[in-house]
């Protein structure tokens, strides 16, 4: 059974996706340390200008070993108000715009105090819009509390043990830290993804890669999915 596995993020790129609809089951690594730099609370989309981050500020200070499902949004900014009409702003002469901003834009205006709370039911709208059957789950619902010197391996290779898997589909980047030879002694496979991204019909002239998938399904609508593992 092969297992993905990766950080729930903020109107995830079109790889995020990709890695979901390929595994038998998809987990949400929520109960590791938050990165204030990372996509965990924010994405890029399209503009006339070129790009444009659309992020959701969240509350850091003091907080430096907090993890991902700990993580609340500062609601002071008036950040629902400004991504809703920056996407407006941006998408509204796309041909698919009114099929799905009728479909965000309840979620991005309720009332959100953690971050996780906010991705999860924006990744559930999109998986079901893009039409992904896989099974999603939190790692925090699979998990112990693993000493602080648990290797990132030894994570990994439990969650994949305790869903019955025997292959990870890891991202690219994966090649560039893990210990390949610790899965190989826990007789579960590797497998790195490789993915092309795919050129789609996009506003604003020149075609720009790597944006939130927002930017494909405002353009592509139902076809969305179909373009997306194109290239794989």
């Amino acid at each position: 059974m092969l297992v993905g596995i990766l950080q729930p993020s903020y109107l995830p790129w079109l790889g995020f996706f990709e890695q979901m609809a390929k595994v038998d089951v998809f987990v949400l690594y929520d109960d590791v340390q938050y990165d204030r730099r990372g996509w965990r609370n924010r994405n890029r989309i399209k503009n006339n200008q070129g790009v444009q981050w659309l992020s959701v500020p969240v509350m850091t200070k003091g907080k430096r070993a907090q993890l991902i499902n700990q993580t609340r949004i500062d609601s002071a900014t008036k950040w629902k108000l400004k991504h809703l009409t920056s996407l407006e702003l941006n998408y509204k002469k796309a041909i698919y715009f009114n099929h799905f901003y009728c479909q965000i834009e309840p979620l991005l205006n309720k009332k959100w105090s953690y971050l996780l709370d906010l991705n999860l039911n924006l990744l559930n709208l999109l998986k079901e819009y893009l039409g992904i059957k896989t099974q999603v789950i939190l790692s925090s619902s699979l998990l112990k509390k693993l000493p602080r010197d648990a290797s990132p391996e030894s994570r990994l290779i439990e969650i994949c043990e305790k869903l019955g898997g025997d292959t990870l589909y890891e991202g690219a980047a994966g090649k560039n830290y893990i210990d390949a030879n610790l899965f190989k002694k826990s007789h579960i496979g590797l497998v790195y993804q490789q993915y092309r991204h795919p050129v789609y019909n996009q506003l604003y002239g020149d075609f720009i890669p790597y944006l939130s998938v927002v930017d494909l399904i405002f353009n592509e609508g139902p076809k969305s999915l179909s373009v997306l593992k194109l290239n794989r």
